[in-house]
C-alpha cells in the first residue's frame, strides 16, 4: 500500500507544477507586449535599377506606368550575370503579392522558376494586341508573355497570390511600347 501512495503523490506535483508553470505563461503573455497587425511593408523606390536594366538588357524591360498608388514596390533587382534577369515585386492593395519577371534565360525553365512550378492552361489571354498564357499554380498563379508573342528577346512572367484580374491589371500596365506587337493577318 505505501508504494501507491508514493505515486499518487508523485502525479499530484506534477499536475501541480504544469498548473504553475501554465499560468506563470498566461502572465507573461498577458503583460509583454505583441502586435498581431500585419507589418507594415517598406516601399522601395526601383527607378535607379530599372534605368540600369534599360540600358544593360537586350530586351525592352517591362516596369508598370500609371499602376494605382496603392500598389507599392517592395524589391528590385537587374542580373546581367543570370541571363539578364529582370525583377519587380509589388504588394498590392489587399495585400497579396505580384511580381514582375523578364529573362532571356530557355523560356521552359525561366517559366518554372518565376510562377514556382505552375502549369500552362489552354487559356491564352488578349493584354494590348499581346498573347498572354494562363498559367496555374499551387502557389502562384501567371500570366506568360513568351519572347515571340511580343517582346523581342525575353520571356516575361507577372506571377503571384494575387488573382488573375490583379495580374491582367499590372500586365497592362506595363508599358511594352518600346516592344513591337505582333504582327497580325
Amino acid at each position: 500500500m505505501a508504494g501507491s501512495e508514493g505515486k499518487q503523490k508523485t502525479a499530484r506535483d506534477m499536475v501541480l507544477s504544469m498548473g504553475v508553470v501554465v499560468l506563470a505563461g498566461l502572465v507573461m503573455w498577458m503583460f509583454i507586449p505583441h502586435d498581431d497587425s500585419k507589418p507594415d511593408l517598406k516601399a522601395v523606390d526601383y527607378r535607379v535599377e530599372l534605368l540600369t536594366a534599360q540600358r544593360a538588357a537586350p530586351y525592352p524591360v517591362a516596369a508598370p506606368e500609371g499602376l494605382a498608388e496603392d500598389w507599392k514596390a517592395t524589391s528590385v533587382r537587374y542580373r546581367g550575370d543570370d541571363f539578364d534577369t529582370w525583377h519587380l515585386g509589388l504588394h498590392g492593395p489587399d495585400g497579396t503579392y505580384v511580381q514582375i519577371q523578364q529573362s532571356t534565360r530557355k523560356p521552359a525553365e525561366f517559366i518554372d522558376d518565376a510562377t514556382q512550378g505552375a502549369s500552362a492552361t489552354e487559356r491564352a489571354q488578349e493584354i494590348d494586341g499581346r498573347t498572354w498564357t494562363r498559367y496555374d499554380g499551387g502557389r502562384y498563379d501567371a500570366l506568360v508573355l513568351k519572347d515571340t508573342e511580343g517582346v523581342q528577346g525575353a520571356t516575361t512572367v507577372v506571377a503571384g497570390t494575387g488573382s488573375f484580374e490583379q495580374l491582367t491589371t499590372v500586365a497592362a500596365a506595363l508599358g511594352l511600347d518600346g516592344a513591337p506587337a505582333p504582327e497580325t493577318g
